[in-house]
């Protein structure tokens, strides 16, 4: 046993622990709002909930513009620079939430805050390659995913005991926590030197964005990113804790709760499911990440339909955690792999292009999500569970584009 918890150290360099440690400050400030901003929309502020459904969405939408351009200037410019500045962006578009009161201050606060995730995410990511080797790069993406799902889950029970929709001053209290936060992370990121600029070959083809869009492994593999996100995570931050307040009944509290559930799970599994992964089949994770996710929905179906209170809360909790377990595959495979895909000198469009499915599966998982919510709130869990199985198991059908050599997680033996 104490060698098996030894083989679970991550190796990281000094920079990347400081660089992770900024991402953490970050991740508990966007956990005190993301289970709490559809609810605060639509029961504070009194925005129908379609329509706060758009407003989340637009966030996405931002962020499907920020993506590409930040993913040139993370290869012109470095990614450190593009991270400083998409937080400061961020700071601004989730604090200003906090001064939301009607519709059109909604949408404002929505697109600045998804113009900073949009170009935080790839220049994050290209950093965390860009202080890494191949061997141990999905370790790093490991640990990442421990330490932001724990902020999250710590910050989703601080907001879950803050926030009250009795006191709206409580929702505006949660969005100052958050761009504090931020301002945490650029502290951490002035300790975090600059990776050396990584030049294109001289005998590369030409061409930016175009060249990247013509690699067609790579665009498959993102529509199936983009997929997963939109009945998975999209539906988990967003839809699932309106469900649960306004469907089952569940308070603040509870849902903080359930999401600390989720956390911890993450926490706990995420290193040994890297560790178990390493030299077996990336597409088979996916197979098994959809067929979790879709036992994780059926249960959220069984426990709004069967319970509510805090009945409800301790199946939901059970339904997270095992979300939660399908989520370290997913957090293990997809940046490392789109590292290995990537041509030199591209990285950040790369990247970028990932992030892009990502805000339009959100964006697509958010706006559907939030009408069917209206309609057929119950059903809606089913119809994820059909769609997670069907996404997971087409993971298999790409395997074959894939590149032998890079079919397999690596192991970090082989460093």
């Amino acid at each position: 046993m104490r060698s098996y918890l030894r083989s679970l150290d991550p190796h990281l360099s000094r920079q990347l622990w400081t660089l992770l440690s900024g991402s953490f400050s970050n991740a508990l400030g966007n956990g005190v709002v993301f289970p709490f901003l559809l609810i605060y929309l639509h029961n504070v502020r009194g925005i129908p909930l379609g329509t706060a459904g758009l407003v989340l969405a637009a966030t996405s939408v931002a962020g499907l513009v920020a993506g590409p351009a930040s993913g040139a200037l993370i290869d012109h410019i470095g990614p450190r620079r593009v991270l400083a500045a998409s937080m400061v962006i961020s700071a601004v578009g989730f604090g200003g939430f906090a001064l939301v009161h009607s519709v059109g201050p909604a949408f404002l606060a929505a697109v600045l805050a998804g113009l900073g995730n949009g170009s935080f995410w790839p220049s994050h990511a290209s950093l965390v390659a860009a202080l890494t080797e191949r061997e141990t790069r999905h370790n790093a993406y490991a640990m990442q995913r421990v330490l932001n799902n724990l902020g999250i889950g710590v910050g989703g029970v601080i907001g879950g005991l803050i926030a009250t929709t009795t006191r709206p001053g409580s929702y505006e209290l949660l969005f100052a926590i958050d761009a504090l936060t931020f301002g945490g992370y650029l502290v951490a990121l002035a300790f975090v030197p600059a990776p050396p600029h990584v030049p294109r070959p001289l005998d590369a083809p030409r061409g930016g964005y175009g060249l990247v869009l013509r690699h067609k492994t790579f665009v498959s593999y993102i529509v199936l990113n983009a997929s997963l996100i939109a009945i998975g995570f999209s539906l988990l931050g967003d839809i699932f804790p309106a469900f649960a307040k306004n469907i089952a009944h569940v308070n603040e509290r509870g849902i903080g709760l359930c999401f600390l559930a989720n956390t911890l799970a993450i926490v706990v599994a995420q290193l040994p499911v890297a560790k178990w992964l390493e030299g077996r089949r990336r597409m088979a994770a996916y197979g098994v990440e959809g067929s979790v996710w879709a036992v994780a929905w059926l249960i959220v179906f069984a426990g709004g339909w069967w319970f509510s209170g805090s009945a409800a809360a301790a199946v939901f909790a059970l339904a997270l955690t095992i979300f939660g377990f399908g989520e370290c595959f997913h957090g293990t495979v997809q940046n490392a792999l789109v590292a290995d895909l990537a041509k030199p000198g591209l990285l950040g469009r790369y990247l970028a292009l990932n992030g892009f499915a990502f805000q339009l599966g959100g964006a697509a998982g958010r706006a559907i999500g939030g009408f069917a919510l209206v309609l057929a709130p119950h059903g809606l869990w089913l119809a994820a569970a059909a769609a997670a199985l069907g996404v997971g198991s087409s993971a298999l059908l790409l395997e074959r584009f894939i590149p032998a050599a890079l079919r397999r997680t690596p192991l970090a033996a082989a460093s």
